[in-house]
């Protein structure tokens, strides 16, 4: 055999075994309904990192999920019917940062606030802020006329400016105490969540542990580590907080009450958050829609999962009585709070 030959036939071997390796690790599912529902089912049982943490919560069996919504696929169904029956297949689950995207319409489970009160009123809100409040970084701010300062912050979905921290800190300065309210903020950015939470702190804070999945199994989990927040150089509050809570508080914004309830001098009062304690992972069907779901679990300090929200210090429900008079239950008991 000539060297060209043997070199020709290497060549062809050494594609040979790369072919065979990859038809061994990437498994391809077809475009219909049922290539669709094995794939999904299938992603997300090697990437979700809460099966054990639900199976202890409230039996959560994957298998089980499997096995009762394969009898509901079948050849003929249509493409809304499909996602009809893998969106519910994916509300077993219960947990807000799971999602299904279509063209027309997103697959969610928003239980976690859509079954609790609001805890909220807009009309109450714009009362305590008046029309000369001041904006900055997505925060709308005022002092309240008994000298605590007030801040509603609706979102973390944008970054934050360090010198617009600094001006609202600094104007709140002469404040006795601070409300910061996130009621029914989503949450966002978790870095903007950290950046305004080192305002609250002089030195660096353990508030809590973060693990990331190292294989398919659903205990593949690497070691927990460590999620410490480091203190601002800028203008840093000194003072009592209280932070406002509802069912609507999620994702970044429950990561940020986990920060504040490290940092000295803050209660939470109102309702107990949504909670989302995992980090997203996204793919993509063989139909083309897009999935996300939680793939890297979070922890509070004591090692405990926020997945189902964080209790407040106060839990405090808004009452119809203060409806009618114009007062917000939850900021009225912060208020007291903050002055004893």
């Amino acid at each position: 055999m000539t060297n060209s030959k043997l070199i020709r036939n290497i060549v062809v071997a050494i594609i040979a075994i790369l072919s065979l390796g990859s038809c061994v690790d990437e498994e391809e599912y077809a475009d219909n309904p049922r290539g669709n529902f094995e794939a999904l089912w299938k992603i997300v049982d090697e990437h979700y990192c809460f099966f054990n943490y639900k199976k202890e919560q409230y039996g959560l069996d994957w298998n089980a999920v499997y096995d009762k919504y394969s009898r509901q696929i079948a050849d003929d169904m249509t493409d809304n019917q499909l996602f009809e029956v893998l969106g519910n297949m994916l509300g077993e689950l219960k947990d807000g940062h799971v999602n299904m995207y279509s063209s027309w319409d997103v697959a969610r489970n928003w239980s976690w606030h859509e079954n609790y009160p609001s805890n909220l009123s807009d009309t109450l809100i714009n009362r305590y802020l008046s029309t000369d409040y001041r904006i900055a970084s997505g925060m709308r701010y005022r002092i309240l006329d008994d000298n605590i300062g007030y801040i509603r912050l609706q979102s973390f979905a944008s970054s934050m400016g360090e010198g617009n921290l600094d001006e609202i800190l600094y104007y709140l300065m002469p404040c006795n105490a601070l409300i910061i309210d996130i009621r029914d903020n989503g949450g966002g950015l978790v870095t903007s969540a950290e950046q305004l939470a080192a305002r609250f702190t002089n030195s660096t804070l353990l508030v809590g542990y973060m693990q990331h999945k190292t294989g398919r199994g659903h205990s593949d989990f690497s070691s927990m580590q460590e999620q410490r927040l480091k203190p601002s150089k800028g203008i840093r509050w000194q003072k009592r907080v209280a932070i406002l809570t509802n069912r609507s508080v999620y994702s970044a914004a429950n990561e940020f009450v986990k920060y504040m309830r490290c940092c000295p001098n803050v209660v939470q009062i109102g309702d107990r958050t949504g909670g989302g304690a995992g980090m997203p992972y996204s793919s993509e069907l063989p139909i083309g829609w897009s999935i996300r779901f939680s793939a890297c679990p979070m922890y509070d300090k004591d090692g405990n999962s926020t997945e189902f929200g964080i209790a407040p210090d106060y839990d405090v429900q808004l009452s119809q009585t203060d409806l009618l008079r114009g007062k917000d239950t939850i900021i009225e008991k912060a208020r007291e709070v903050l002055r004893q």
